[in-house]
């Protein structure tokens, strides 16, 4: 797929009418995309899909009442000209389809992991178009299902207190067929195992709670599948604000689950559920003697909204339409995968590692594996 990007044009105003969005890349991830804008009429319109693979395209154009179907990405930025692409390849495409579009002037909303390292985050963050766009964001979506909002909003108040205590499992299962994907498990096109590609979405989701990381001591192994990465790792990882966390990233795990725990001052809350989570996947449970403060907060606090795409993607397409930056920002996704890269960079060296050891003279800043092999 070519990348050559037409000349850019500016995007420096807000968008009038529903967004006009083209998907890239039509696997399975992009019907979710797809079906989450086909629900906004009144915000959205799909205007195109791209695909290497003809068949592949025509018959996800036709599931989708999508007009116009392109095998080239360039060739769709100048004809089609969108003001939003979501890229939905695989995570070795993404650099260079981001920065086509964002040259091309269209905002991106890419699927995770955006990146394979650090380095090719930052290139695509400096390929934005500043404060008047075009911008990247990220799907991050469980930051915004209402569960994870009246957390957020009740720490922002005060009802919790400080958090001291956290948990972030992602426990899953995948078979070895699952690697025969040619770019599965690999450094080179994956970027890692579970903890870039399975736990990203856990860990963002911690991290958006309780902020700024200071360290992180890991290891990550290659118990059983034959993979180049890991298919597995555990760390500690440290939070400015004082809590400290254990983090699992797993592969090999047959009873499936995803769970977020964190221990505040006055209350644990608690997450369990497995790809994607509704109010009832929350629990609190009140500190003794702050029962009937914490509990009013908890029911008194935003319901309704289960964390799949659609969440985050009104968001995005509400920002467009404003004209300021959508999220999840290119700042906060460079965060999490510093994070990610920091579980590497200590599981290969052996030792704690802190943000400050992950700048462009770190090899884990190029690759997440520094260059090494497991």
């Amino acid at each position: 797929m070519s990348t050559t990007s037409p000349e850019p044009e500016s995007r420096t105003r807000p968008i009038t009418g529903p967004v006009r969005t083209a998907v890239v890349g039509t696997g399975n991830i992009a019907r979710f995309h797809t079906e989450a804008l086909r629900g906004l009429p009144d915000r959205a319109d799909v205007v195109a899909a791209v695909d290497i693979d003809p068949d592949t395209l025509a018959t996800f154009r036709a599931h989708h009442a999508i007009p116009r179907g392109y095998t080239d990405l360039t060739t769709m930025l100048s004809e089609v000209r969108p003001d939003l692409v979501h890229v939905c390849t695989p995570p070795g495409a993404h650099r260079a389809q981001v920065e086509a579009c964002l040259a091309a002037g269209a905002s991106v909303l890419v699927e995770k992991p955006p990146a394979l390292s650090l380095a090719e985050i930052e290139r695509m963050a400096a390929a934005e178009g500043g404060a008047h766009g075009p911008w990247m964001a990220t799907v991050f979506q469980h930051r915004f299902g209402s569960g994870a909002r009246r957390v957020r909003a009740l720490m922002d108040a005060g009802v919790l207190g400080r958090p001291l205590v956290a948990t972030c499992h992602t426990t899953w299962f995948r078979p070895q067929e699952y690697f025969d994907v040619p770019w599965r498990g690999r450094w080179e096109t994956e970027g890692g195992g579970p903890t870039m590609g399975h736990g990203i979405h856990q860990m963002d989701l911690l991290l958006s709670l309780l902020g700024e990381w200071t360290e992180v001591s890991a290891v990550a192994r290659r118990q059983t599948r034959d993979v180049e990465t890991e298919d597995l790792s555990i760390a500690r990882v440290d939070f400015a604000g004082g809590a400290v966390a254990s983090v699992v990233n797993s592969l090999l795990s047959p009873r499936e689950e995803s769970r977020i725990r964190i221990d505040f001052e006055r209350a644990t809350v608690e997450l369990v559920h497995l790809y994607g989570y509704g109010d009832d996947d929350w629990t609190i449970t009140p500190a003794p003697g702050r029962e009937e403060e914490v509990l009013a907060a908890w029911e008194a606090g935003e319901h309704g909204v289960n964390s799949g795409h659609h969440a985050q993607i009104v968001q995005v397409l509400d920002a467009l339409r404003k004209g300021t930056a959508p999220p999840v920002t290119s700042r906060d996704a460079l965060d999490t995968m510093r994070l990610i890269a920091g579980v590497y960079a200590s599981s290969f060296e052996g030792r704690p590692v802190t943000p400050a050891d992950l700048g462009p003279g770190s090899p884990f800043h190029d690759r997440m594996s520094g260059g090494r092999s497991l």
